[in-house]
């Protein structure tokens, strides 16, 4: 095992426990802030931006005031559209410290490996016990690569076992410095249309089609599909993504997952509008 440094910080915005739908076993889930996509359907919006941001709950808030008189820069006011200049905001917290009904939280904050390791050791024996382990998400944790490197690093020095959800939209340099740590990737491709790709998600797909490849010669790997409606969830966009699975490495699973908008109170709580709400979350049936 090569030297870790457990100092090398990153941007962490949850750390959830006791998931079993990650990865085997019962897990503990790592949100890492930041992600070069913008997919319109996003469940976790907070997570785009690798700086930590500011979300406002109206329904928590009692209008004491206190948040606007510790805004030094004046970005909350009861005037403002949604409460909050976030032209202005900074997310420094000074607002979230006196607010006495959790009406603003700030989401994101600055960890050391050291200090995320220590927190997942509190659950290390559900990990064995179990067969579970640690699954990095996000956002996308390539974004901060050193820092999930360093802190795979540290989980395989426990001896737990490793995941991480990723579209693998990163520099091959990238891949190849951090999934020798992995032991299962959850490869989130969305379509091998890469026109409707960018038109959905902001960017082409090659990148990740691309790394998709490499990532399945290093690693043990589950292809995770979103399914769309009007995007990817036709019966010709599954067959042809299956087409493009079968040209990876060692794939025998692959998970279809419903499209659902349990994310979109989010954008609200940021101040944001949510681009989908005419389209309806679906589930399969049996025929």
């Amino acid at each position: 095992m090569n030297t870790i440094n457990y100092r090398t910080e990153g941007t962490v915005f949850d750390i959830q426990r006791f998931s079993i739908h990650d990865g085997p076993g019962v897990r503990t889930i790592v949100f890492l802030k930041g992600c070069p996509l913008s997919c319109l359907w996003c469940s976790n919006p907070e997570s785009q931006k690798l700086k930590p941001v500011l979300m406002y709950q109206s329904m928590n808030c009692i209008h004491c005031g206190k948040c606007i008189s510790a805004c030094k820069l004046g970005a909350i006011n009861p005037n403002n559209n949604n409460f909050i200049d976030r032209d202005i905001c900074t997310a420094c917290g000074e607002c979230v410290n006196v607010c006495p009904t959790s009406a603003l939280t700030l989401k994101g904050k600055k960890m050391t490996v050291e200090q995320v390791i220590k927190e997942l050791k509190k659950d290390a024996i559900v990990y064995r016990r179990s067969g579970g382990g640690i699954t990095l998400s996000g956002g996308e944790p390539l974004v901060q690569s050193e820092f999930a490197r360093e802190l795979l690093k540290a989980c395989k020095a426990q001896g737990w076992h490793t995941a991480i959800e990723t579209t693998a939209y990163a520099n091959t340099e990238v891949i190849e410095d951090v999934f020798p740590y992995i032991d299962l990737a959850l490869m989130d491709i969305k379509s091998v249309d890469s026109d409707m790709h960018k038109k959905y998600t902001g960017v082409p797909n090659e990148k990740i089609l691309e790394n998709a490849k490499l990532v399945s010669k290093i690693t043990k790997m589950v292809v995770r599909v979103p399914l769309v409606p009007d995007f990817n969830s036709s019966e010709k966009d599954i067959l042809e993504l299956c087409d493009y699975v079968k040209t990876l490495n060692d794939i025998n699973t692959v998970h279809l997952l419903p499209y659902h908008t349990y994310g979109e109170n989010k954008y609200d709580l940021l101040g944001r509008d949510y681009l989908m709400k005419k389209t309806k979350s679906f589930c399969f049936r049996r025929s």
